[in-house]
């Protein structure tokens, strides 16, 4: 992931957690972003609409929405891209294996070899 990428979701995380502080503090009794969808007050978006925490609110929404788009176009990969990676996954995956054929031998050469000083150790 790019360094971009990571400050981005850095920021993501941290609008996340604000928004939530800020929707828990606003009391009950306050229109807040509820009363939109509850009609309790006279107006169409509520008779605080000017308050601090319904202002807050409402920009850190707008920056949390916009924010998980570019979050979500900066991460995304291409069809290319994960059939490289995955090729890159199978090369490597056949050069482990590689090794390990190459070492059977050399073991069963050791092997051998600690079985001849053995004998000749219980010759003696």
């Amino acid at each position: 992931m790019s360094i971009l990428g990571i400050i981005l979701l850095v920021l993501f995380c941290i609008i996340a957690l604000l928004l939530i502080f800020l929707v828990a503090i606003q009391g009950e009794n306050s229109v807040g972003l509820g009363g939109i969808f509850g009609g309790s007050s006279e107006s169409a978006f509520g008779s605080n609409t000017s308050s601090v925490l319904t202002r807050a609110t409402t920009i850190i929404t707008i920056a949390f929405m916009v924010l998980s788009l570019v979050v979500a176009v900066v991460n995304k990969s291409s069809d290319e891209e994960l059939l490289a990676a995955q090729s890159a996954a199978e090369a490597s995956a056949v050069e482990s294996t590689s090794w390990v054929d190459e070492a059977e031998p050399a073991a069963a050469q050791a092997d051998a070899a600690a079985a001849e000083v053995s004998a000749e150790t219980a010759a003696e």
